[in-house]
């Protein structure tokens, strides 16, 4: 397995307040979900985002609820981990309450996506991962050569890569998903394995829209540098 676990800093800019606290609200409400034992069906059932319900109009609120709710420890270390990494400096660039609201609207953007492609589905969908594919998009756009700090976790090595590369592989990884799925002839043949890809297209293009928005507004602050210069490549 190999995922991000660090990126270029950039310098003297906002204190990325609302990136590192909806992280911690994401941890706390999954261990709250921890305890809740079997009850826990009804509470994702509640607060995530069932596409036939909200075509029906019913619970709305769920658009924003579900983006706070996980299915599992990998889920939230995954999602999480990408938030740390990429949501800082989309926070230090526009402003803390911008970012906020950027990451909300992303996270529902994503979540209509998902719905609009599965309007007959009664599975709730829970997940932060809507929301930071909008962090993604933007990132892409306001910082495509900042270096990545990868992780190979079985070897436990780590190597550098630039930005636009790896967002435009992961990017290509959901776009291939979703054709496997839509092409695929049978459930047991699909590759969504419960993963809402449209979901991350939808939050995708949305971050990448409002990042050219970004980029003309707001001026990018200039990149720390954290790794050795032979590294580079």
């Amino acid at each position: 397995m190999i995922f991000p676990i660090g990126d270029q800093q950039v310098q003297r800019g906002y204190v990325p307040f609302f990136s590192y606290s909806i992280i911690a609200v994401n941890i706390l409400i999954f261990i709250y979900q921890l305890f809740l034992g079997e009850s826990v069906e009804d509470f994702i059932n509640t607060f995530g985002a069932i596409p036939v319900s909200i075509v029906a109009g019913n619970h709305w609120y769920s658009l924003l609820s579900s983006m706070f709710l996980h299915g599992g420890w990998a889920h939230l270390v995954g999602n999480m981990m990408f938030l740390w990494v990429f949501g800082d400096n989309i926070e230090a660039t526009i402003g803390n309450i911008r970012f906020f609201v950027f990451y909300l609207a992303g996270g529902i953007i994503a979540s209509l996506t998902h719905i609009y492609f599965n309007m007959d589905s009664d599975a709730p969908m829970i997940g932060a991962s809507g929301a930071i594919a909008a962090v993604l998009g933007a990132y892409l756009i306001l910082f495509p050569h900042s270096r990545i700090k990868m992780l190979v976790v079985i070897f436990f090595y780590s190597f550098y890569i630039r930005a636009v590369f790896f967002l435009l592989i992961w990017i290509v990884q959901q776009i291939v998903s979703v054709w496997l799925d839509m092409n695929a002839t049978d459930v047991e043949t699909a590759q969504s394995g419960g993963v809402a890809w449209w979901a991350h297209i939808g939050g995708f293009a949305f971050g990448v829209a409002a990042g050219l928005f970004f980029k003309m507004v707001y001026p990018k602050p200039a990149l720390m540098v954290t790794a050795p210069q032979e590294e580079e490549e």
